[in-house]
């Protein structure tokens, strides 16, 4: 099969380490084995496929790029790589597996202390316990910067109160990282075990994307957590900073993920379905169409590539993140769009896959940071001047507006 028709119309397979090839091999042998075959049933169904949960343990590659405690240490590529083959397959996956994967356990890699990291790390990285990431809240979305959920100290524990939604794992993770501003005004992580006193964890229902995982609005009512369970180094939203830059990267390889499977898709229906006496693949209309989307699916490789090989150098910055973001879910979102109408009436069954891939470029087009959020970031950037508060960019980095990590 040429390249064109395989998506990598540039060869850019060869840019890639055989470390990198075999680990993305492995997780999309695994998804067409394991998840194609029945996750539109659970999509149509709003059910998550937990099932499925042991199954993607086995495969080890829970905690991407963290090094140690179980986890396998993937470069920023591989771990691109595999978030684009979860969403290739599934956009729900992926967002189970990017929260627990690139939020959760990133978080207590990068701020949790040498004893935090021993306590839940090797757990997590077994998936025998799970993630979530508790950030946005029903008020505070872009400005998650001014979250108001709160936690005062009281002996030696903390008492958190507030209320946190579209956390995604948050009604089935075992863990749950909860992001309070304390006494001091400072924001802190806050592991919060499942079962705690005073936390409702309600599914969200009613969702037209994503529907095969699920998010929560959580409520913490004099929630009470040991002292040795706050982040040792997080101080302050900044920090917390850390790890949004470090896991954005990752959702334009989702975005990507999702325009590979749309083309695949719609190629290889449009060279099946005969209208006219031809493949519709032989109209001028319908190559035009596969052109352009080839296209900009090439110029979205290499600019994932390049990204996740500076984030390796550690030389990619938030506005890089932010512009990958920006590019690739308006670029995925516009590919969608042309397969599904490739499809004709089809492109509205599930049972061609279009239409789940469809709905769910929708979520990622809007999650962890909106399409105008990471404008103005990259536009703060190439200015020096914040549109959103109108001041030089030389304010501190944790008053400045960032984009929430939900879902």
């Amino acid at each position: 099969m040429s390249n064109a028709a395989t998506a990598d119309f540039y060869a850019l397979e060869d840019l890639l380490e055989p470390a990198e090839i075999e680990v993305r091999d492995r997780v999309r042998d695994f998804c067409e084995r394991e998840v194609t075959p029945i996750i539109n049933d659970f999509w149509e169904r709003a059910e998550f496929p937990a099932g499925l949960i042991p199954k993607m343990a086995e495969l080890g590659i829970a905690g991407g790029t963290v090094e140690g405690y179980g986890s396998p240490g993937m470069s920023a590529v591989a771990a691109g790589l595999v978030a684009a083959e979860w969403a290739r397959a599934d956009g729900s996956l992926g967002t189970f597996y990017g929260v627990h994967s690139f939020l959760a356990m990133q978080s207590i890699a990068l701020l949790g202390d040498e004893e935090q990291r021993q306590r839940w790390l090797p757990e997590m990285a077994r998936m025998e316990k799970i993630g979530a990431f508790g950030l946005t809240e029903p008020e505070h979305g872009s400005d998650a910067v001014a979250l108001s959920t709160s936690a005062r100290r009281d002996g030696d524990e903390y008492v958190l109160n507030g209320a946190k939604k579209w956390i995604g794992n948050g009604t089935i993770a075992d863990l749950v990282l909860i992001w309070a501003r304390g006494e001091d005004g400072n924001v802190g992580g806050y592991v919060v075990p499942k079962g705690s006193i005073g936390w409702t964890a309600t599914r969200m229902t009613g969702k037209t994307a994503l529907r095969a995982v699920w998010q929560a609005e959580i409520t913490l009512e004099d929630v009470r957590v040991p002292a040795e369970n706050k982040l040792a180094h997080c101080s302050s939203f900044k920090d917390v900073s850390v790890v949004l830059d470090r896991t954005r990267y990752t959702v334009a390889w989702r975005a990507l993920g999702i325009a590979e499977a749309a083309y695949d898709l719609a190629l290889a229906h449009t060279l099946r379905r005969e209208q006219f006496g031809q493949p519709i693949a032989g109209y001028q209309l319908v190559q035009e169409k596969l052109a352009r989307m080839l296209a900009e699916i090439t110029s979205m490789r290499l600019l994932s590539w390049r990204l996740s090989k500076l984030a390796d150098e550690g030389r990619m910055t938030a506005a890089m993140a932010s512009m990958a973001k920006m590019n690739n879910c308006k670029k995925a979102r516009a590919i969608v769009a042309d397969a599904r109408d490739l499809f004709g009436g089809d492109g509205i069954l599930l049972e061609h896959h279009i239409a789940r891939h469809h709905a769910d470029i929708e979520a990622i087009y809007t999650f962890e940071g909106t399409d105008h959020v990471q404008a103005l970031i990259v536009g703060r950037e190439i200015t020096g001047i914040s549109a959103i508060t109108g001041r030089r960019s030389s304010r501190p980095r944790e008053e400045q507006a960032e984009p929430p990590q939900s879902i």
